[in-house]
C-alpha cells in the first residue's frame, strides 16, 4: 500500500468556503459565482494533481469579511488576502501562478 502520492503542484491556494458562499459575489468577467472556480478557469493546466497548482476550498478561517473571500498563498501564509468581488481576476491570477506571493 501507498503512503504518499506525489503531485505535481509549485504550491496551492486556500480560499474560505464559507466566505465565497456568505460573499454572494460574483467574480470575474464570466460572473462565477466562488473565487475557486473563478481562478481554477484560468491558473489550472490539468486537473487535481497533475495540475501546476492547487487551489483548495478550506472551512471558515475566521476572519469573515463583508462582500470578500479571504485567500492564503501556501508560498507566503504570513499574508491573508481578501480578495472582492470587483477584484481583477486576471491580475490577481497572474499574481498567484508567477512569484509574487505578496
Amino acid at each position: 500500500m501507498k503512503t504518499e502520492v506525489r503531485a505535481n503542484w509549485s504550491h496551492t491556494i486556500l480560499i474560505c468556503k464559507k466566505c465565497q458562499k456568505r460573499a454572494k459575489a460574483a467574480f470575474g468577467p464570466e460572473h462565477d459565482k466562488s473565487l475557486s472556480k473563478a481562478l481554477k478557469r484560468r491558473l489550472t493546466s490539468g486537473k487535481g494533481r497533475k495540475a501546476r497548482l492547487g487551489i483548495v476550498e478550506v472551512g471558515c478561517l475566521d476572519i469573515c469579511p463583508k462582500k470578500g473571500v479571504v485567500l492564503i498563498d501556501s508560498r507566503a501564509p504570513g499574508i491573508w488576502r481578501i480578495v472582492r468581488d470587483d477584484a481583477d481576476i486576471d491580475r490577481l491570477a497572474e499574481e498567484l501562478a508567477g512569484g509574487a506571493a505578496s
